[in-house]
């Protein structure tokens, strides 16, 4: 496992070769820390990629013409080690090809590639999947960053809020035992584009905005000033954090 770093005047960007992720993304003036530490009192990853699935098949099954596969929540591309493929002051790009053991969990042929950009005091985000064959390929991509919630000494998580770039209110799906949708949902009404997190927020797990409802999420402090965004043109994406476990947040 190799760990590289981009690094401009404002940020600092850790990522590390296994499974492509990001560990740290550090303000070079402060110090501040934004991406959660992976301790695993809590959880123990920082930004793992979700692929080939984002979520969970039924009993974590899916078949394929005629064959059963197995496949684990949010599939493989996490626990592997991606190649780098190139580095730049600016922009680095992992890869990640399938091998007779993925071939074994998910039935395709695939080229996996990651990629970071760092400009300014923004991280962009990259994927390219690609598909080597003819054959039709089945996949969903997904990122799972994780960022420290509070920053301030002294807030509690209960203490911030996520500001939307709607008014919502928003419809969350929700998830089952089995981490699977299910028919039920809830709505998430919002003030002055504001939601708290409160402190039984998840306790149904995730919540899963469907629909393109918002494209941009900000994570403010206690007096609602944001110290992050996050900006995404997905479809859908998903907020989480453990139930009665108060140290960090995420966003997938």
């Amino acid at each position: 496992m190799g760990a590289y770093q981009l690094k401009n005047e404002e940020l600092t960007l850790t990522v590390i070769s296994a499974g492509a992720e990001m560990k740290s993304l550090k303000d070079n003036k402060t110090e501040q820390e934004y991406l959660w530490q992976a301790d695993p009192k809590f959880w123990g990853r920082t930004s793992p990629v979700l692929f080939p699935i984002v979520g969970n098949y039924v009993q974590k099954q899916s078949v394929y013409e005629g064959k059963t596969y197995t496949l684990s929540q949010h599939g493989f591309a996490r626990d592997m080690e991606f190649d780098l493929e190139s580095q730049t002051e600016e922009e680095i790009w992992f890869v990640l090809k399938d091998t007779e053991s993925t071939l074994e969990k998910y039935p395709f042929h695939f080229i996996l590639k990651v990629g970071y950009r760092l400009s300014g005091r923004q991280v962009e985000v990259m994927w390219k999947v690609e598909n080597p064959n003819d054959k039709k390929m089945y996949f969903s991509i997904g990122g799972h960053p994780a960022f420290n919630c509070p920053l301030k000494e002294g807030e509690k998580q209960e203490d911030c809020q996520l500001i939307f770039d709607t008014e919502g209110p928003l419809t969350s799906s929700i998830l089952n035992e089995e981490g699977a949708l299910c028919p039920r949902t809830k709505i998430l009404n919002l003030f002055g584009k504001c939601l708290k997190l409160e402190e039984h927020l998840f306790d149904e797990d995730a919540l899963i905005i469907e629909n393109h409802q918002a494209q941009r999420i900000g994570l403010a402090d206690a007096d609602g000033k944001v110290y992050l965004e996050v900006e995404f043109d997905a479809p859908l994406f998903g907020i989480w954090s453990p139930a009665k476990k108060t140290r960090t947040f995420r966003m997938h």
